[in-house]
Order: C-alpha cells, then sequence, then structure tokens
C-alpha cells in the first residue's frame, strides 16, 4: 500500500480505542478506518429507546441516511384512511430521532433503520411502524 499523505489511518495497534465510538459513515469492509470516521458513543444515551422502521421506497431519502442523522418519523395514513375537515389540515404526528444504523435494501427495496428516540416516544414509533405508517424525514445536517 502506498502511503497518503492526506489520509491518516489508525494503526491496528489502537484498535481496543474504537471500542465504543459508532461510526460517522458508512464503513466498508476491508477499507482504511480513519479516526475522523467515528463518533463518540453509541448513539443512544440511557434516557433512549431504540426502534427498528422498515421503510419501503419512497418513505425515506433513498441513500442519504448514515449513522447520527437526525430525522422526524411522520406518522402517514393507513391504506384507505383519509382525514376530512380539520383533521385533514392538521399537522402530521412526528417523533424526533436519530439514525443508530441503517440496514442495506432488500429484493423490495425496503431497508430498516434503528432510530433512538426518547423512551416516552419509543412505544407510540414502534406501534406506527408495526403497521407501515411511518415516513422519514431528514434534517439539516450541521455545517461542523
Amino acid at each position: 500500500m502506498s502511503a497518503d499523505g492526506a489520509l491518516t489511518p489508525m494503526p491496528a495497534a489502537d484498535r481496543a480505542s474504537v471500542i465504543g465510538k459508532r461510526p460517522a459513515v458508512d464503513l466498508r469492509k476491508g477499507g482504511l478506518l480513519l479516526a475522523s470516521q467515528l463518533n463518540p458513543g453509541s448513539g443512544l444515551g440511557d434516557d433512549k429507546a431504540q426502534v427498528g422502521v422498515q421503510v419501503k421506497r419512497g418513505q425515506a431519502p433513498a441513500g442519504s441516511l448514515v449513522p447520527g442523522d437526525k430525522v422526524l418519523a411522520v406518522t402517514v395514513p393507513g391504506q384507505g384512511e383519509q382525514g376530512s375537515g380539520k383533521e385533514a389540515e392538521a399537522p402530521p404526528v412526528s417523533v424526533k430521532a436519530t439514525v443508530v444504523s441503517v440496514s442495506r435494501p432488500d429484493a423490495s427495496g425496503a431497508i430498516v433503520i434503528n432510530l433512538a428516540v426518547a423512551t416516552s416516544d419509543g412505544p407510540l414509533l414502534a406501534t406506527r411502524a408495526s403497521a407501515g405508517r411511518i415516513a422519514l424525514v431528514r434534517e439539516a445536517r450541521s455545517a461542523s
């Protein structure tokens, strides 16, 4: 392997320092690991619940979600449900969440996204996710 002054891969001797950190980017098997590719902590504190949400194509930004992203999990109407009057004009129910991990798409293009949410929001999100009634909106990433 040739040296590149722009890259500073982590030496194998520092592998113990990786434990307890979470990836800031999608990591590929066999690739070099840079310290800048890691964030401290697992993304879940003691005050967070983790909920797996399966989304189909069109229910989340395609290919752009990575661990650490802030998202809104928005409740969408069930199949055949249409609100009327004030109910149709009310803003949708949403839950603030942080992406913990993103699976690879299955044969149909669906992915499972593990989200960290407030413990009080976990049951609502799990219920709506099990019914396929969740769409994800990625919030703006900070410039830092």
